[in-house]
């Protein structure tokens, strides 16, 4: 199903954007929504991520590789965010991103406790609006942990609307719009709906700020700045050059540094007078915490609102490259229609026909799911192990731990990530599965990400795919080339430079299952979080006692796909290009040898007529 009909407008970008003529896809929702708890900030002698950087260190301390915030968008390098923080005048802190359990804490995983909305997107990002249904009452932080610690594996999770937060309807109902003006100038449109019986007070603080990248190098490095003036945000950095966000009415600027607040974490000497957490402390207990300079390198516009019960309010905010205060009066509503429109129309042309208006929503929201799912991710593996020019030397553990045997691994990339907040890093067979969704609406991008994963700087020396972060070395099943092959055909099936491009690499990874996954060299494969997931009786990334090993039908099962996937992508070539045809018989002989020898092998039981694994 390929996009045909209307929705020009955003075809128009797409197409602009694919040729290298105008970059669209430069600025998008790509900040996540938790970089706490992640691998890549995991500087522990055991491993212990959750641990190491928790979320009460998250406002106060500076991330090493990526950052986090709520309905957030940053650049492709992820220089500069902007994102949304809120305080409903009770918490102990400002809401600057959301909340969830632990993997420890929570009594089924990790779990996100807040609740919010990914509601639209364009591919490009042109048009998109995020909701979040903010508590008036106190956020209930500590009967959230302690509750969840009560319960056992076999007892239901308990949730934020469990806590009775949001009886009377006592809550803020917060939707951000974004709309682009042109590929380096977004509006950003912040409605706060007051849903409770009375009158209430909110602050809203749309919030702009560097990545730190300075603070992990030597002395000298360049540090990028923000200056309040003329009631704008004036930003300046040595690579992505002037940046300008404005809002309307008569906010607030405050600033202060994008530097862990040291002498609060860990008792040592402060690095800025007015550290990450300067804002919230600020605003919350009234604390002389932002530089009265008006210069940093996080800097926020503070609204303080009264809102009637049942009546909302909306702020305009705009940020453009460049030194002009961006206008937020007279073209902005013009704008902001306009995006919208267009997104409506592209979405039009998509939705089948005779789709009932529910089901057009469903395609419409799924779509905006995996947009918002985008995430810049950064992770050099080898400086992790080894440690920064300006910090102390890690753990001589690590060396031998976790991800350790993969320092060629280099990634500064946006990705199609599971879930910005549960998984807030690449996991390589879903983003697979996503890639067929999102070839329906931007294949280059699609297409894109399969290469990704297969370029030399991902992809293990020996052939392997990295899994996914909190352990590369773990096993997913091969579906990279049954993506491409449906990337293609969705495509058009026209691009055989992209085929033929993603074939090479697949056939590197195909010889290393032949070679590392199955032990006996009879056709039948082991190992891995494949799939029956982690609900198998034993654990399959495992090495098992005795020398004994597990003989897998699905592992086994997903190789037989992924020879018949190559088998066709090698025909396919086949017809522009005569070589292709040995590499098509020789996948057509490996499907034979897998699929003989799943019954010689023993998983076959001919009474059940089912498929079971064999230990050996």
């Amino acid at each position: 199903m390929r996009m045909t009909g209307g929705g020009d407008a955003e075809k128009a970008r797409l197409a602009a954007a694919d040729a290298g003529e105008t970059p669209w896809r430069a600025w998008g929702p790509y900040l996540a929504e938790r970089a706490w708890g992640t691998v890549r900030e995991d500087y522990s002698a055991d491993g212990d991520a959750w641990a190491y950087l928790p979320y009460e260190h998250s406002r106060s301390r500076a991330y090493r590789w990526s950052e986090d915030g709520m309905a957030g968008v940053c650049d492709l390098e992820q220089t500069w965010c902007l994102g949304l923080a809120l305080w409903n005048g009770q918490d102990d802190a400002l809401k600057e991103r959301m909340f969830g359990l632990s993997g420890p804490e929570g009594n089924h995983g990790e779990d996100a406790k807040d609740y919010w909305w990914y509601v639209d997107s364009t591919p490009t990002h042109s048009w998109m609006t995020w909701r979040y249904h903010y508590p008036q009452r106190r956020f209930p932080y500590e009967e959230l942990v302690a509750e969840n610690a009560r319960r056992g594996h076999g007892d239901p999770e308990y949730d934020l609307l469990d806590t009775g937060i949001f009886d009377d309807n006592r809550f803020w109902a917060v939707t951000v719009d974004y709309a682009k003006a042109g590929p380096h100038d977004i509006l950003m449109s912040i409605t706060v709906a007051n849903r409770g019986p009375d009158e209430a007070t909110v602050h809203v603080l749309p919030t702009l700020w560097f990545r730190n990248t300075w603070a992990w190098e030597l002395p000298g490095h360049p540090v990028p700045v923000i200056t309040a003036r003329d009631g704008a945000l004036y930003a300046q950095h040595d690579v992505a050059g002037p940046l300008t966000l404005a809002g309307d009415g008569s906010p607030q600027a405050l600033v202060c540094d994008n530097e862990t607040n040291a002498p609060l974490l860990f008792g040592s000497a402060d690095r800025s007078a007015c550290p990450k957490d300067g804002i919230n402390d600020h605003v919350v207990h009234g604390a002389d915490t932002v530089n009265p300079g008006g210069t940093g390198t996080k800097a926020s516009l503070h609204y303080t609102l009264t809102v009637p019960a049942g009546q909302e309010r909306v702020i305009r905010v705009r940020l453009a490259a460049g030194t002009t205060k961006p206008d937020t009066s007279t073209s902005y509503d013009e704008i902001m229609h306009a995006r919208k429109a267009e997104a409506d129309a592209f979405y039009a042309a998509l939705t089948p026909a005779g789709a009932t208006a529910d089901e057009a929503l469903v395609l419409r929201q799924s779509i905006a799911g995996l947009m918002w799912g985008k995430q810049y991710f950064h992770f050099n593996v080898e400086r992790w192990l080894h440690g920064d020019p300006a910090g102390p030397v890690p753990p001589a553990t690590r060396l031998a731990g976790r991800n350790a045997g993969w320092e060629h691994f280099n990634a500064r990339d946006v990705i199609s990530m599971p879930d910005p907040w549960e998984y807030p890093w690449f996991a390589a067979w879903d983003l697979a599965f996503h890639c067929v969704a999102i070839a329906h609406v931007d294949p280059e991008f699609a297409k894109r990400q399969l290469i990704l994963m297969l370029r030399e700087w991902y992809m293990h020396p020996s052939g392997k795919l990295a899994a996914y972060e909190w352990k590369f070395d773990d096993v997913n099943p091969p579906v990279h080339a049954w993506a491409a092959l449906r990337v293609f055909l969705i495509d058009g099936g026209t691009d055989f430079e992209f085929l033929s491009r993603v074939f090479t690499k697949l056939l590197i990874n195909f010889t290393w299952w032949v070679n590392r996954k199955d032990s006996e060299g009879n056709n039948v494969f082991e190992g891995g979080f494949l799939g029956l997931d982690n609900i198998g009786p034993i654990d399959r990334s495992a090495v098992l006692p005795g020398g004994a090993h597990l003989e897998q039908a699905d592992g086994t099962a997903w190789m037989a796909m992924y020879s018949l996937n190559l088998l066709e992508i090698a025909l396919r070539l086949a017809q522009h290009d005569r070589s292709y045809e040995d590499l098509a018989t020789k996948f057509f002989e490996h499907f034979a040898y897998i699929a003989a020898a799943m019954d010689e092998q023993g998983l076959w039981d001919p009474n059940d007529e089912f498929f079971y694994d064999v230990l050996h």
